[in-house]
């Protein structure tokens, strides 16, 4: 079974509860994996606009861009 994070209830859903057309994310594998969805992206997110900070930087030879 599939797990979901609703992004408008900010609750998790399963396959058999999952709203119709609802704005969620997913899927994953387990209740606590989709509980930290938020999270999670939130984590990914600063990662990879670290990584472009550093891209630029690398890019540019500046060490302030």
């Amino acid at each position: 079974m599939a797990y979901w994070y609703n992004v408008d209830t900010k609750q998790v859903e399963s396959d058999d509860t999952r709203s119709q057309n609802a704005e969620v994310m997913g899927p994953y594998e387990t209740e606590a994996e989709a509980a930290a969805a938020p999270a999670t992206a939130r984590a990914n997110t600063e990662a990879w606009d670290e990584q472009d900070r550093k891209d630029r930087e690398w890019e540019s030879g500046d060490a302030g861009a």
